[in-house]
Protein backbone atom coordinates (compact mmCIF):
# COMPACT_ATOMS: atom_id res chain seq x y z
CA UNK A 1 0.00 0.00 0.00
CA UNK A 2 2.90 2.35 1.10
CA UNK A 3 2.18 6.19 2.35
CA UNK A 4 1.88 9.49 0.14
CA UNK A 5 4.00 12.21 0.04
CA UNK A 6 1.37 14.11 2.10
CA UNK A 7 2.01 11.97 4.71
CA UNK A 8 5.55 11.37 4.75
CA UNK A 9 5.79 14.97 4.83
CA UNK A 10 3.51 14.86 8.11
CA UNK A 11 5.52 12.16 9.24
CA UNK A 12 9.08 13.43 8.86
CA UNK A 13 7.87 17.23 9.31
CA UNK A 14 8.85 18.18 6.18
CA UNK A 15 7.29 20.05 3.66
CA UNK A 16 6.25 18.53 0.43
CA UNK A 17 8.01 20.66 -1.78
CA UNK A 18 11.01 19.08 -0.11
CA UNK A 19 10.29 15.77 -0.84
CA UNK A 20 9.87 16.38 -4.29
CA UNK A 21 13.54 18.12 -4.30
CA UNK A 22 14.60 14.73 -2.68
CA UNK A 23 12.86 12.38 -5.64
CA UNK A 24 14.23 15.22 -8.82
CA UNK A 25 18.08 15.03 -7.61
CA UNK A 26 17.63 11.17 -7.02
CA UNK A 27 18.56 11.23 -3.17
CA UNK A 28 15.21 9.88 -2.20
CA UNK A 29 12.90 8.56 -5.01
CA UNK A 30 9.80 6.49 -3.83
CA UNK A 31 9.73 2.56 -4.42
CA UNK A 32 6.32 2.98 -6.13
CA UNK A 33 3.88 4.74 -7.59
CA UNK A 34 -0.03 4.56 -7.57
CA UNK A 35 -2.19 3.47 -11.16
CA UNK A 36 -2.54 7.68 -10.93
CA UNK A 37 1.00 8.29 -10.76
CA UNK A 38 1.50 9.17 -7.39
CA UNK A 39 4.71 8.68 -5.40
CA UNK A 40 4.34 5.80 -2.41
CA UNK A 41 7.04 5.43 0.17
CA UNK A 42 7.55 1.86 1.60
CA UNK A 43 8.80 1.37 5.11
CA UNK A 44 12.56 1.33 3.39
CA UNK A 45 12.53 5.01 2.24
CA UNK A 46 11.38 6.00 5.20
CA UNK A 47 13.96 4.52 6.72
CA UNK A 48 16.50 6.50 4.17
CA UNK A 49 14.68 9.99 4.84
CA UNK A 50 15.59 9.63 8.54
CA UNK A 51 18.90 8.50 7.31
CA UNK A 52 18.86 12.06 5.17
CA UNK A 53 17.33 13.64 7.94
CA UNK A 54 19.87 12.50 10.43
CA UNK A 55 23.15 14.21 8.43
CA UNK A 56 20.96 17.08 7.25
CA UNK A 57 20.56 17.75 11.01
CA UNK A 58 24.67 17.40 11.44
CA UNK A 59 24.96 20.43 8.89
CA UNK A 60 25.65 18.02 5.60
CA UNK A 61 24.72 19.37 2.74
CA UNK A 62 22.94 16.98 0.39
CA UNK A 63 25.57 16.43 -2.25
CA UNK A 64 27.82 14.96 0.41
CA UNK A 65 24.29 12.97 1.93
CA UNK A 66 24.26 11.77 -1.59
CA UNK A 67 27.90 10.41 -0.97
CA UNK A 68 27.58 8.77 2.30
CA UNK A 69 24.15 6.56 1.17
CA UNK A 70 25.38 5.68 -2.48
CA UNK A 71 27.93 3.37 -0.81
CA UNK A 72 26.64 0.78 1.51
CA UNK A 73 30.25 0.47 2.93
CA UNK A 74 31.58 3.69 2.69
CA UNK A 75 32.70 4.56 6.33
CA UNK A 76 29.84 7.26 8.05
CA UNK A 77 31.94 7.06 10.76
CA UNK A 78 34.96 9.15 9.00
CA UNK A 79 32.24 11.56 7.44
CA UNK A 80 31.05 11.81 11.15
CA UNK A 81 34.67 12.74 12.54
CA UNK A 82 35.44 15.26 10.01
CA UNK A 83 31.56 16.56 10.49
CA UNK A 84 32.62 16.68 14.38
CA UNK A 85 35.66 18.80 13.70
CA UNK A 86 33.54 20.94 11.51
CA UNK A 87 31.17 21.90 14.15
CA UNK A 88 33.78 22.31 17.01
CA UNK A 89 35.05 24.70 14.83
CA UNK A 90 32.24 26.63 14.36
CA UNK A 91 31.26 26.42 18.27
CA UNK A 92 34.55 28.05 18.85
CA UNK A 93 33.78 31.08 16.35
CA UNK A 94 30.42 31.55 17.84
CA UNK A 95 31.65 31.48 21.02
CA UNK A 96 34.34 34.28 20.05
CA UNK A 97 31.08 36.54 18.80
CA UNK A 98 29.31 35.77 21.94
CA UNK A 99 31.97 37.04 23.98
CA UNK A 100 32.59 40.13 21.75
CA UNK A 101 28.64 40.47 21.86
CA UNK A 102 29.14 40.55 25.52
CA UNK A 103 31.38 42.86 25.77
CA UNK A 104 29.67 44.77 23.60
CA UNK A 105 26.75 44.88 26.03
CA UNK A 106 28.91 44.84 28.95
CA UNK A 107 29.74 49.18 27.59
CA UNK A 108 25.95 49.42 27.41
CA UNK A 109 25.34 48.50 30.53
CA UNK A 110 28.25 49.91 32.57
CA UNK A 111 29.23 52.46 30.80
CA UNK A 112 32.76 52.04 30.31
CA UNK A 113 33.88 52.74 26.92
CA UNK A 114 37.42 51.12 27.01
CA UNK A 115 38.92 48.34 25.25
CA UNK A 116 39.33 45.27 26.41
CA UNK A 117 43.48 45.88 26.79
CA UNK A 118 42.79 48.96 28.36
CA UNK A 119 39.98 47.53 30.84
CA UNK A 120 42.57 45.18 31.93
CA UNK A 121 45.43 47.85 32.11
CA UNK A 122 43.01 50.15 34.50
CA UNK A 123 40.52 47.90 36.15
CA UNK A 124 42.89 44.64 37.02
CA UNK A 125 41.31 42.11 39.10
CA UNK A 126 37.91 44.60 39.15
CA UNK A 127 35.54 42.63 36.64
CA UNK A 128 32.09 44.31 35.51
CA UNK A 129 30.07 41.13 36.01
CA UNK A 130 27.16 41.37 32.99
CA UNK A 131 24.72 39.47 34.76
CA UNK A 132 25.03 41.77 37.61
CA UNK A 133 25.12 44.30 35.83
CA UNK A 134 22.14 43.82 33.72
CA UNK A 135 20.67 43.13 37.04
CA UNK A 136 21.18 46.32 38.30
CA UNK A 137 20.56 48.50 35.53
CA UNK A 138 16.83 46.71 35.94
CA UNK A 139 16.25 47.71 39.26
CA UNK A 140 17.25 50.62 39.16
CA UNK A 141 16.58 52.20 35.63
CA UNK A 142 13.86 54.36 37.02
CA UNK A 143 16.41 56.15 39.20
CA UNK A 144 17.51 59.08 37.87
CA UNK A 145 20.73 58.74 40.61
CA UNK A 146 20.82 55.33 38.09
CA UNK A 147 20.71 57.33 34.84
CA UNK A 148 22.75 60.05 36.32
CA UNK A 149 25.83 57.20 37.58
CA UNK A 150 25.60 55.73 33.88
CA UNK A 151 25.67 58.84 32.09
CA UNK A 152 28.80 60.04 33.86
CA UNK A 153 30.52 56.31 33.64
CA UNK A 154 30.09 56.98 30.08
CA UNK A 155 31.78 60.40 30.17
CA UNK A 156 35.07 59.64 31.80
CA UNK A 157 37.81 59.08 29.91
CA UNK A 158 40.97 56.78 30.32
CA UNK A 159 42.44 59.14 32.75
CA UNK A 160 39.36 59.87 34.46
CA UNK A 161 39.05 55.54 35.42
CA UNK A 162 42.58 55.67 35.84
CA UNK A 163 42.58 58.21 38.50
CA UNK A 164 39.03 57.15 39.71
CA UNK A 165 40.61 53.14 40.35
CA UNK A 166 43.71 54.85 42.42
CA UNK A 167 41.60 56.15 44.71
CA UNK A 168 39.42 53.34 44.84
CA UNK A 169 42.37 51.10 45.76
CA UNK A 170 43.63 53.34 48.25
CA UNK A 171 40.01 53.29 50.05
CA UNK A 172 39.91 49.50 49.78
CA UNK A 173 43.80 49.37 51.49
CA UNK A 174 41.76 51.78 54.31
CA UNK A 175 39.04 49.23 54.38
CA UNK A 176 41.30 46.43 54.83
CA UNK A 177 43.74 47.83 57.73
CA UNK A 178 40.67 48.85 59.79
CA UNK A 179 39.15 45.55 59.30
CA UNK A 180 42.36 43.42 60.35
CA UNK A 181 43.19 45.82 63.03
CA UNK A 182 39.82 44.77 64.27
CA UNK A 183 38.62 47.97 64.54
CA UNK A 184 34.74 47.87 65.35
CA UNK A 185 32.51 48.44 62.32
CA UNK A 186 30.63 50.99 64.14
CA UNK A 187 33.81 52.89 65.22
CA UNK A 188 35.10 56.18 64.15
CA UNK A 189 37.70 54.72 61.90
CA UNK A 190 35.20 52.34 60.23
CA UNK A 191 32.18 55.05 59.91
CA UNK A 192 35.05 57.17 57.90
CA UNK A 193 36.04 54.67 55.64
CA UNK A 194 32.44 54.15 54.97
CA UNK A 195 31.66 57.92 54.41
CA UNK A 196 35.26 57.65 51.69
CA UNK A 197 32.99 55.46 49.69
CA UNK A 198 30.40 57.39 49.38
CA UNK A 199 31.96 60.93 49.04
CA UNK A 200 34.00 58.87 46.13
CA UNK A 201 30.42 57.27 44.75
CA UNK A 202 29.44 61.13 44.72
CA UNK A 203 32.26 62.30 42.85
CA UNK A 204 32.51 60.01 40.27
CA UNK A 205 29.38 59.24 39.82
CA UNK A 206 25.95 60.63 41.36
CA UNK A 207 24.72 62.20 44.43
CA UNK A 208 25.06 59.49 47.33
CA UNK A 209 23.10 60.71 50.02
CA UNK A 210 23.11 58.18 53.52
CA UNK A 211 19.90 56.30 52.78
CA UNK A 212 21.08 55.86 48.97
CA UNK A 213 24.65 54.66 50.49
CA UNK A 214 22.69 51.70 53.13
CA UNK A 215 20.81 50.60 49.84
CA UNK A 216 24.50 50.19 48.10
CA UNK A 217 25.73 48.21 50.79
CA UNK A 218 22.47 45.99 51.03
CA UNK A 219 24.14 44.06 48.11
CA UNK A 220 27.04 44.34 49.13
CA UNK A 221 26.68 42.17 52.17
CA UNK A 222 24.07 39.47 50.25
CA UNK A 223 25.34 40.02 46.71
CA UNK A 224 29.08 38.48 45.88
CA UNK A 225 29.32 39.99 42.63
CA UNK A 226 28.31 43.26 43.67
CA UNK A 227 30.98 43.70 46.58
CA UNK A 228 33.48 42.22 43.81
CA UNK A 229 33.29 45.70 42.40
CA UNK A 230 34.62 47.18 45.28
CA UNK A 231 37.15 44.09 46.67
CA UNK A 232 38.23 41.77 44.23
CA UNK A 233 38.30 38.09 45.73
CA UNK A 234 42.00 37.73 45.88
CA UNK A 235 41.82 40.58 48.45
CA UNK A 236 38.45 39.51 50.51
CA UNK A 237 38.36 38.27 53.98
CA UNK A 238 35.74 36.04 55.59
CA UNK A 239 33.23 38.46 56.84
CA UNK A 240 34.36 41.61 55.02
CA UNK A 241 31.49 42.67 52.74
CA UNK A 242 29.59 41.88 56.37
CA UNK A 243 31.43 44.42 58.46
CA UNK A 244 31.16 47.14 55.61
CA UNK A 245 27.71 46.82 55.36
CA UNK A 246 27.19 47.15 59.11
CA UNK A 247 29.96 50.37 58.84
CA UNK A 248 27.69 51.98 56.15
CA UNK A 249 24.87 51.76 58.27
CA UNK A 250 26.67 52.94 61.18
CA UNK A 251 27.70 56.03 59.22
CA UNK A 252 24.09 56.79 57.43
CA UNK A 253 23.36 56.95 61.31
CA UNK A 254 25.68 59.69 62.06
CA UNK A 255 25.51 61.40 59.41
CA UNK A 256 21.76 61.35 58.08
CA UNK A 257 19.85 60.36 61.00
CA UNK A 258 18.83 57.02 59.31
CA UNK A 259 18.31 54.05 62.13
CA UNK A 260 21.06 51.84 62.32
CA UNK A 261 20.36 48.36 59.89
CA UNK A 262 18.54 45.99 62.65
CA UNK A 263 20.37 43.34 60.62
CA UNK A 264 22.28 41.52 63.11
CA UNK A 265 25.82 42.17 63.93
CA UNK A 266 28.48 39.84 62.39
CA UNK A 267 30.26 37.70 64.01
CA UNK A 268 33.33 39.73 63.98
CA UNK A 269 31.71 42.30 65.36
CA UNK A 270 30.16 40.10 68.34
CA UNK A 271 33.35 38.86 69.07
CA UNK A 272 35.32 42.40 69.36
CA UNK A 273 32.26 43.41 71.72
CA UNK A 274 32.63 40.48 73.77
CA UNK A 275 36.83 41.58 73.93
CA UNK A 276 35.91 45.30 74.86
CA UNK A 277 33.74 44.27 77.90
CA UNK A 278 36.36 41.49 79.47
Amino acid sequence: MGYTVGQVAAFAGVTVRTLHHYDRTGLLSPGDRSRAGYRRYDDADLARLQQILFYRELGFALDEIAEILADPQANALEHLKARQRRLAEEIARLQRLAEVAERAVEVQRTGVSLTPEERFEVFGEIVFDLSYATEAHLKWQDSEGHRQATARAAAHTKEDWRRLMGEAAAWRAELLAAFDDGEPADGERAMDVAEAHRLHVTRWFAPCPPDMHRRIAADFATDPRAFALVVPPSQQRPGLAAYLHEAVHANASRRGGVQPSPARPSARTQRITREEDR
